[in-house]
């Protein structure tokens, strides 16, 4: 019995890969097992903590609205910044154009998403401190609206 016991044990192991996850920044080293025929496809995961939404479950449907991309901030006379570091991918408006408070402004590429980055307030646009292929950090001035 022990000797069937430990040659199940090498065979387990030859199907085991490793490999490297990093989440939020931190680097984790996980082993992964490939299962065989007889084997249950499950088992208790046990999942690392995750910020809670801010937002209350729907009393209609019990599920949670993930909590809104954070409006880019608006410094001095109208500078609106970039909300997190980033690619610009595109410029929707130009020095000039009238812009009303939720138009989007500029397209920002951020952890292989999407963003859109829209007016906070309404009036004209004075200038576009940015261009496409351009690199930001979170705070820099993207458009000045006057």
């Amino acid at each position: 019995m022990e000797i069937l016991w430990e040659i199940k044990k090498f065979e387990a192991m030859e199907m085991r890969r490793k490999f490297r996850v990093i989440v939020n920044g931190k680097e984790y080293t996980v082993e992964i097992e490939e299962l065989g025929e007889n084997i249950p496809q499950t088992a208790p995961v046990q999942t690392p903590s995750v910020p809670e939404y801010t937002s209350a479950p729907s009393q209609e449907t019990g599920v949670v609205a993930p909590t809104p991309m954070p409006t880019p901030s608006v410094g001095g006379k109208g500078t609106v910044t970039a909300p997190m570091p980033g690619k610009i991918l595109d410029v929707k408006v130009k020095p000039g154009d009238s812009v009303k408070e939720g138009d989007v402004l500029i397209i920002l590429e951020a952890m292989k998403m999407e963003n859109e980055v829209v007016a906070p307030l309404k009036g004209v646009v004075k200038e576009v401190m940015v261009s496409p292929g351009d690199s930001v950090n979170r705070g820099d001035v993207l458009v000045v609206i006057g």
